[in-house]
Formats: C-alpha cells, structure tokens, sequence
C-alpha cells in the first residue's frame, strides 16, 4: 500500500513537471510569434507553397521515460519495495522530406538517429553487493526511428505559419539488451518497437530558409520489456512501453 501511494504521488508531480514544461515552450514560441508579426516585413519565399516537394534537416531535444505495469510477482517479492521510472534526456538528428498534398495538408518523411537513456529507480530490502539499498538501473539507446506523418496547416500570415501534425512510427534500438548474455541485473529491452505521435509547430519564414519549432508526444504502442524471472530487477514488471516528449527544431528549404 506504501508503494501504491507513492507511485500515485510520484507520478503526479512528474506529469504536472511535463506539462509545465511543454506550457513554457509553448508560451515562448507564441511570444516570439507576436514579436514577428509586429515588425512589418516583406513576404520571405512567396513561391514556397507551391512547390510539390522539399526537404531539410532536424535537430531534437528528448525528455524520455518508460510506462511500465508492474508483474503479478511484486506484491509477493520480499527484496524490492519500490520500481519507478525517471525522466531521462538525450537529443537527436535526422532528415525532412516533405511533400505537398494540397493547400491545408502535407505528408512527411522524417527519420532520426536518436540518443537518450531511460533509468528506474528501486527501492531494495536488503543491501546489494555495494550496500545500498536505493539503485538507480539506466538503460542506455540507441534509436533508429521511422516516422510517418500528416500535416495540417493555417494559411500563412505573411511570414508566419501555424500546424499539427500526427502519424505513426517505427523504433530499431541498436543498443538493445534483450539477448545480452551478461545482463544479470538489467532490464532487457527489445530491439524493436512502434507507436503514435502528435504534435504542434510553427513555421518561420525567412529569406533563404524556413525555421520550423514544433513540440512531440511520441508513444511507443509495443510492449518492448523482455521479462526475464530470475533477474531480480526485471521480474518486478510485466509490460513495459516508451513515452517521449521531442522538442525539434527542423530547417526547411
């Protein structure tokens, strides 16, 4: 019951800590939005949106963690008291193809090389080899991810564009666990995985460029734990999923 109370606390103040800070990104893009529009300005790319298709690059920042379901086992182990999930941070680069489908609607392309790690917290009964009881386990990755995604966007004003966008993705980790031989206290993550996204963004026109912010929700809908019943910090959870919030920066041509 301990357990069940703190979770509930934990998970609260760290979702509450998400939105504060998506509220914050979102407050700064919009305040930086009127600034522009304020300024008179000539119309930057006027000929952008007829082009049929174009391409670009991205660069992200990555708040990650993992959504697990604790295994039946738990409430019966007598060694581990507590297993939480952290936010963890890490940073990506990829490619932008972009193709045009009408006035309102684009289709994207936008493949990414990702590095970020994701930890859990335990809480033991008894000490381990190094007499602690809290651990810390990280779970470092190295994600290849696929995403697939349809834009929705305003009409320009002047130099100024608002859009959603949502899809779907594929994740490859090449740093995946889940066949190490000599992961005896890990949690074992599967190679592959895949999910939804959704986000907002905003297009900046200028001469010679297109600066494009955008915020993410990216949920991984694959149960990527491979549990593992005699490892100690892995027989504690059942399903295991990933949960990402990106903030990317991707420059258009």
């Amino acid at each position: 019951m301990l357990h069940l109370h703190r979770k509930k606390a934990f998970g609260y103040t760290r979702r509450k800590g998400w939105l504060r800070t998506g509220s914050f990104f979102l407050f700064g893009l919009v305040c930086f939005a009127q600034s522009l529009l304020a300024q008179p300005r000539d119309l930057n790319q006027y000929d952008h949106d007829s082009k049929p298709y174009y391409f670009g690059i991205t660069f992200g920042g990555i708040m990650s963690r993992f959504q697990t379901d604790l295994h039946p086992r738990f409430l019966a182990d007598d060694s581990i008291y507590i297993a939480e999930p952290n936010n963890s941070g890490g940073f990506s680069l990829g490619l932008l193809a972009t193709a045009r489908l009408s006035d309102r609607f684009q289709l994207r392309f936008n493949p990414q090389l990702a590095f970020t790690s994701r930890s859990i917290f335990y809480k033991r009964k008894f000490e381990d080899n190094e007499g602690l009881t809290d651990v810390t386990q990280t779970i470092e990755s190295t994600i290849v991810s696929f995403p697939l995604q349809l834009k929705l966007q305003s009409d320009r004003i002047g130099n100024f564009r608002v859009y959603m966008m949502g899809g779907i993705k594929g994740d490859i980790d090449l740093a995946s666990n889940a066949r190490a031989k000599r992961a005896e206290e890990l949690v074992k993550i599967k190679k592959y995985d895949y999910g939804v996204e959704l986000g907002l963004g905003f297009n900046f026109f200028f001469e010679s460029f297109i600066l494009s912010p955008e915020i993410k929700l990216s949920n991984g809908l694959g149960y990527i734990h491979s549990r593992d019943k005699n490892l100690i910090y892995s027989s504690v959870f059942d399903k295991i999923q990933s949960r990402m919030i990106v903030f990317s920066i991707h420059i258009e041509g």
